[in-house]
Parts: C-alpha cells; structure tokens; sequence
C-alpha cells in the first residue's frame, strides 16, 4: 500500500520545470569607436564639400579644358575652326628652336627662382618668428609692420620696386648709393642688367612674401610648452641647443607646410614679372617664367592651344617636383 499524499498540498505545490529552448546568440554590439569613426568622417566630408566643390569649379575643369585645347590649334581672332593637332603642340614645345628654347629658359628661370627663395624665405621667416614671439612691449606693432608688406597686392609692390630700383639718377637705391660712395656710384640698371633681374625679383618676391610664413610659424611656436623650455635650462643647454632640440622639432610640421607652401607659390610667379617687364626697364629673357611665357603666348601671339601646351606641361613638372619634395622633408609622424 503506497502512501497517498499529504490532503493540504496545493496543486501548484510542484514547480513545473521550463521548457528547455535553444539559446540564441547575441548580436555584437557596434564598437562606440567605429561609429565616432564614421561619424568624424562624415563630418569631415560634409565641412571640406565647399572646397572640393570650388576646387573642381575652379581648378579643376579650367585644366581639364586646357588639356583638350592643347590638343587643338587654337587662336585667337582667327576666322578658321579649330583643328585637331594631337601632340604637336607638345612635340613643338621641345623640338622647335624658337619654341623650346624661350621655354627652357623660362623654365630654368623658374627653378632657379624656386631654389634661392624657398630657403632663404623660409629661414627669414623662421628668423623673425623668433624674434617676434617674446612678450616685449609693443610686439604687436612690430608684428603688424613686418606683416603689412602682405597685404599689398603683388602689382603694387611691382611699381615702388620699380621706382627703387629705377635705373636713372632719381631711382631710390641709386640715390642711396651714390650719397654713400659719395658719387663714385654711378645709376647702375638693376633691372635690366641679365646678372640682376632675377636677383631683383627674388628680393622684392621675398620681401613682399616672408610676412606670411612669419604668421605662419610664429603661432607655431607659440604651440610649444614652455615646461620644454624651462627643462631645457635645467639642463644646462644652450640656446643653439634649445633652438636643435626643442624649437625644431616643435614646429616641423609648421616649417614643412611651409616650405611646400612656398614652393607652390614660387613656381606660380607671374605679376611681378609682367608688371615690370610691361612698365619697362626689366630684361624680359632674364627674368623670363612658364607663366609669363604661357600668358604672352596665349595673348600677345594669340596662339592658345601652344599656350595651354605649356601650362599641361609646366602643370605635371610642378606636381613631380612637389611629390619629390613632400617625400624629402616629410614629418617622421607621417606614415
């Protein structure tokens, strides 16, 4: 006789056991990185579309049709339509005596130009960046002045160079010289002279320009921490040795853009050169660059398709050129 259970036992006494299921895996959750990844490069797109967008308006297709009308004999004025030409354009720019041989002296002028200022303008502004970023009273004055020859434009500054370096008895540093040597120096033809005119260009590009990378610079040393400069001295190191160890390496970054930065824009040197050569008095083979020559070519022998010939070419010379250099002084935190 089995025993019967106990008469006040509930029926739900007895917990029923779940039914058994199969486990379903759970999602990963999204990593909070990658989306303020995704998130900072739409950003980023959406901030940079006006400047791509005026990039490609601007620069972009001007070249693009460039391109095509080097393809083409295209000039100005002339009844006929234009015929396509392929490459000969680009085969006269190298085999035509008097087409390859203004272009390779306008070319040679060029990096001539480039190879003189980049250093010499990027050591002077890193000079007076110097100079200029210590707490001196009235500092921003003296900022202001070394900046100011900036924010004349470039044919401006072509017209009282011209007069300074004038060539006659009434040209500014011909009068200063003269009173100097006390009248043995006689009105020496700065501009005209082919041993000077580049020398005179390069001058007046540099002091018109060096404001600019000062700027440029001088808030890149006000990003280094004094904390380096205070350690430095606590060492004991000179400053020869704080400029090497601490100022250097602090601003490389800034001094890299600048430099290419200076670069572009000396390859690119074009008003000074054609307000003095038009105003008279600068020996134009001298002073000679792609530009002028690409301009003169374009509107003063109407010959368009020659010109945009020289501006394709000149174009791939400079984009080499800066490649090679980005490579040379690239910062050691870039990969």
């Amino acid at each position: 006789m089995t025993s019967a259970e106990p008469a006040h036992a509930a029926p739900h006494a007895r917990e029923k056991a779940p039914p058994v299921t199969a486990d379903k895996p759970a999602r990963p959750a999204r990593p909070a990185r990658s989306v303020r990844k995704n998130r900072d490069w739409l950003h980023g797109l959406l901030m940079s579309t006006p400047a791509v967008v005026g990039l490609v308006a601007f620069v972009g297709v001007p070249f693009g049709y460039a391109v095509v009308l080097s393809f083409y004999n295209v000039r100005l004025g002339s009844p006929l339509a234009p015929a396509f030409f392929g490459l000969e354009q680009y085969r006269r720019l190298f085999t035509d005596p008097d087409l390859s041989g203004p272009f390779l002296r306008a070319l040679l002028n060029n990096l001539t130009f480039a190879v003189v200022v980049v250093p010499v303008q990027t050591a002077l502004a890193l000079g007076l960046a110097i100079l200029l970023n210590r707490k001196l009273k009235a500092i921003g004055l003296f900022r202001s002045l070394f900046f100011m020859p900036v924010v004349f434009p470039m044919a401006l500054v072509a017209v009282i160079w011209r007069l300074i370096l004038a060539r006659s008895d009434q040209g500014m540093l011909n009068s200063a010289l003269h009173a100097v040597s006390f009248g043995n120096w006689g009105a020496f033809d700065w501009l005209g002279d082919s041993a000077t005119a580049m020398a005179s260009i390069i001058v007046l590009s540099v002091w018109q320009g060096v404001g600019f990378q000062m700027v440029i610079l001088l808030a890149g040393l006000q990003q280094i921490p004094g904390e380096l400069y205070e350690a430095a001295e606590l060492d004991r190191a000179s400053r020869w040795q704080q400029f090497r160890h601490v100022t250097l390496p602090g601003i490389r970054g800034t001094l890299v853009f600048v430099a290419m930065l200076t670069s572009v824009l000396s390859f690119r040197v074009f008003d000074q050169v054609y307000v003095l050569v038009k105003g008279g008095g600068l020996n134009e083979d001298a002073a000679r660059t792609v530009m002028y020559q690409a301009v003169t070519t374009a509107f003063d022998q109407n010959n368009v398709g020659q010109a945009s010939a020289i501006t394709v070419v000149f174009f791939l010379i400079v984009v080499v050129l800066t490649l090679i250099q980005r490579r040379v002084v690239r910062p050691d935190n870039e990969d």
